[in-house]
C-alpha cells in the first residue's frame, strides 16, 4: 500500500518539531475534526535556512509533511513556492490515490508560512 519512502518519513520524520524563533508561521486544517498541520520557517537572505513541522493526520500525512520540509529546507523562497502537491507525491515514491489529498497539507501549511514571513517583513 504505501512505498518504503513513505513508510520512511513516516516513522522517522524529517524536520519534526516547534521553532520558537521562526520568522514564518503556516497552519492549515482544523486539529479539532481531522487533518492538521503548522509549518515554521526560518529566512535567511531569501533562503530557508531552517524548517520544521507538527502535524496531525494519518501516516500519509505525516510523511507528506515530513517531505515537503525536505524538498523546502535551503531552497529559496521563490523555489520554494514552486514546489506542488504532485512533487512531494513523487519524492515519496507514489501514494495510494485515497491518499493523494495528504500532500496539499503540507505544500498549503508551507505556503502560508512563507506568506506569514512576508506580512512580517511589511510591518518591519
Amino acid at each position: 500500500m504505501y512505498s518504503d519512502k513513505v513508510i520512511e518519513h513516516f516513522m522517522s520524520p524529517y524536520n519534526v518539531g516547534t521553532m520558537p524563533q521562526a520568522n514564518g508561521i503556516g497552519e492549515i486544517g482544523d486539529p479539532d475534526c481531522g487533518d492538521y498541520c503548522q509549518m515554521f520557517i526560518k529566512v535567511h537572505k531569501d533562503c530557508i535556512e531552517e524548517i520544521s513541522f507538527l502535524i496531525f493526520g494519518c501516516a500519509a500525512a505525516v510523511a507528506c509533511g515530513s517531505m515537503t520540509t525536505v524538498l523546502a529546507k535551503e531552497k529559496s523562497i521563490e523555489d520554494a513556492l514552486r514546489i506542488m502537491e504532485q512533487d512531494v507525491v513523487d519524492a515519496l515514491e507514489g501514494l495510494p490515490e485515497a491518499k493523494q489529498h495528504c500532500s496539499n497539507l503540507g505544500v498549503a501549511a508551507l505556503r502560508k508560512a512563507i506568506e506569514n514571513y512576508f506580512a512580517k517583513q511589511e510591518t518591519r
